[in-house]
């Protein structure tokens, strides 16, 4: 158990920082842009509405976007720049991370318990699960950059542009 609340304590204070420079560094995009060319874009009633909905209603979105992948970064940022104010967000920062920092360290620890287990008792099969793992991750990789390429091609006789 010392091995998980040392992990978690680790990655917790990793998160903390990581999330918490994501939503800096989006506070000062969002400063920049409101005294740039783009201040009359970001000054619209629509933009304005919806800055107001993140700065009310974003915290909840913050906390739980810890528990996704490839999102929590995206909300960090966006609760940043549309200014969400830190009362509200350090808040879901905590709890957020917490979740996260527990989820990861448990669940980590677990599989590279198993990993190591695998390769002291049976090498030829943990090799097998590492190679078949990384075949599974460039597999969907390749699967994902050929889907997007894809739908970026136009329709076979779809009038563009160069016609």
């Amino acid at each position: 158990m010392d091995k998980v609340a040392l992990t978690a304590g680790a990655l917790y204070a990793i998160v903390l920082l990581r999330a918490g420079g994501t939503f800096a560094v989006g506070w000062l995009a969002g400063a920049g842009a409101r005294r740039s060319k783009f201040s009359g874009r970001i000054s619209s009633a629509k933009f304005l509405r919806a800055e107001r909905a993140i700065q009310r209603w974003g915290a909840p979105v913050v906390a739980v976007s810890f528990l996704t992948v490839g999102f929590q970064t995206a909300a960090n940022f966006l609760a940043g720049s549309m200014r969400m104010p830190l009362p509200r967000y350090l808040p879901a920062l905590f709890v957020g991370g917490a979740a996260w920092a527990l989820i990861y360290a448990t669940a980590g620890i677990g599989v590279l318990e198993v990993l190591a287990r695998l390769f002291a008792e049976r090498t030829a099969f943990g090799v097998a699960a590492v190679a078949a793992l990384l075949l599974a991750v460039c597999g969907a990789v390749l699967y994902r950059r050929r889907r997007t390429a894809r739908s970026a091609r136009p329709a076979p006789g779809a009038v563009t542009e160069e016609s």
